[in-house]
């Protein structure tokens, strides 16, 4: 599987047969381009400007918004309802979590996740090999949040997504305390937008940073 990320929750899945999945596609005031993204599927966590700018695609995909089963071109897709703050939706509204099963491995899109997981919901989860988390705070879940998440699922590989890089015109916070409470992993920080990820390769315990805005001087 392909990985390409644009900006905040926004993702490009591309799997062995060439099927793609564009994730929570972020308008251009969040400070990225995202545009023209040939996709078969889209999903979209919530209604929030920089989720669900629909506009990004091209071709003719299928758009995700609810939870629920869905198969596109031979991926399955789950949608789990959740919510966007610790008040059951109140503040900020609900949010779909959304699982994708692509070449053997399973990869769970939190949106905008704003609260820790219940058992049961866990449970409903099941094996979560890839993670895609917020960490960015104020709106989501923080950087502390996000590691009780990820150690909750305990998933190979746990990929920070909405965090604040150079472009970014949203308030939150950067990746940089994220990193600094996960040295007990093997942390592996890309200055690029993609990455490859398969089955045989997952590992344990990962943690892929993809920021190719932000100049670094260590590996």
């Amino acid at each position: 599987m392909n990985i390409k990320w644009f900006g905040q929750s926004c993702f490009l899945l591309t799997d062995e047969n060439g099927v793609r999945v564009l994730t929570d596609p972020c308008a251009p005031e969040t400070g990225y381009d995202v545009k023209n993204v040939y996709c078969d599927a889209v999903t979209v966590s919530h209604d929030h400007f920089d989720h669900n700018y629909i506009k990004a695609a091209a071709g003719e995909p299928v758009i995700i918004t609810e939870p629920g089963e869905y198969e596109v071109g031979g991926v399955k897709i789950i949608g789990f309802p959740a919510f966007h703050d610790e008040c059951e939706g109140a503040k900020r509204g609900p949010n779909t979590m959304f699982l994708f099963e692509m070449e053997g491995m399973r990869i769970l899109h939190a949106g905008d996740i704003g609260h820790q997981l219940t058992r049961e919901q866990i449970l409903e989860i099941g094996i979560v090999d890839v993670l895609l988390v917020p960490i960015g705070g104020k709106y989501t879940i923080d950087y502390l949040g996000a590691r009780t998440f990820a150690n909750a699922l305990r998933p190979s590989v746990v990929i920070p997504m909405h965090f604040r890089t150079p472009r970014s015109t949203i308030d939150i916070d950067d990746c940089g305390s994220f990193v600094a409470t996960v040295q007990d992993c093997r942390i592996h920080k890309l200055n690029d937008f993609e990455a490859s990820i398969f089955r045989n390769t997952l590992g344990e315990d990962r943690v892929l940073v993809l920021d190719p805005y932000t100049e670094r001087t260590e590996d």
